[in-house]
Formats: structure tokens, sequence, C-alpha cells
């Protein structure tokens, strides 16, 4: 539900500034990735606990990754362009970053949260370069400041709560 209210502002907050790659990932992406995530994590939980089951990506499934952020990054490009997007290349490495991290999020992976890391920080670097426009969008700067410090630290809990699931799980009953 938060997800869904924030996505909301930050796309009006975007689409004032011209930051169309912002307003289409998080209305059109992240908000409805929200929801897919939630049902993901609800039909997963680890062992009937209120615990998401961590899973391992595969090869399949990041190869897969690949080359649909791949897809959507060069989509995004030509869309972005159309619709005359203020600092283009920043913003379809947004809409890239948002698009890895959002399906990670979904594969119940630990890297989703490196994967909004990385997204933190171009986020940083545009609403920066906005800031140097109009000051009042330095509160987006210190925003995403905010995330990218929770992101790294959901990164370690989600790595610390994966080596946790995975001992558990590989513990054989000893034969006497």
């Amino acid at each position: 539900l938060l997800m869904i209210v924030f996505a909301i502002l930050y796309g009006i907050i975007s689409y004032h500034f011209r930051y169309f790659g912002e307003m289409i990932t998080y209305l059109g992406m992240s908000a409805p990735m929200a929801v897919l995530a939630t049902i993901s994590w609800i039909k997963h939980p680890y062992q009937d606990s209120e615990c998401v089951k961590v899973d391992r990506l595969t090869k399949a499934k990041i190869s897969i990754l690949c080359v649909l952020t791949l897809l959507v990054t060069a989509a995004f490009y030509f869309i972005l362009d159309a619709l005359d997007t203020s600092n283009l290349i920043i913003s379809t490495a947004s809409v890239s970053t948002s698009f890895l991290a959002a399906s990670l999020t979904y594969l119940r992976s630990p890297y989703y949260a490196l994967g909004y890391a990385v997204n933190d920080v171009v986020l940083i670097v545009l609403w920066v370069l906005a800031s140097m426009v109009d000051i009042s969008y330095l509160s987006m700067v210190i925003c995403f400041v905010m995330f990218l410090v929770n992101d790294l630290y959901g990164f370690i809990n989600w790595r610390r709560m994966q080596r946790k699931q995975s001992q558990l799980c590989d513990v054989k009953p000893r034969i006497l």
C-alpha cells in the first residue's frame, strides 16, 4: 500500500519535471510489481512463518532477466526520447535498474535490494540535476539517499535471512 501511494506521488512529481521515465516506471511498473511481489511473498512463506522464503537465482532466470532488461532499456530509450524526457540517458538507466530491481523483488532474491541501491544512485544523480534547476527538488535527493541506506541494509538482512534458511534446510539428520 505504501509503495502504491509513493508511486502515485512520485509519478506526479516526476511528471512536473518532465522525468517521464520515472512517471511511467513508478505508475506502470513499480506499483503493479509491488502488488505481484506481495502476492508472491504471501504464497511463499518460509516454513509457515511470517517470513518470506528467499529464492536463489538460476542461470536461466539470470539469462532471462538480462535479455528482458536489455529489451526494456532499448524500448524505453526510444519512448523517452519521443516524449522529450529530461536527462534522457540517466532517465533510461533509471528505468533499466528499476525494472531489474522490481523483477528481482518478484523473484524473492536478496539481490533486489542491490538493484534498488543502484537505482537509488541513478535517481540521486537525476534529482541532483533537477535541484540545480530548482532547489525545491533537493528533498527528492534526500529521499533517495535514505532509500539507498535502507536498500543496503535490506540486502545485508536478506542475505542473512538466506543463509539462515539455507542452514536450516541443509541440516540432515545424523545417523548414530
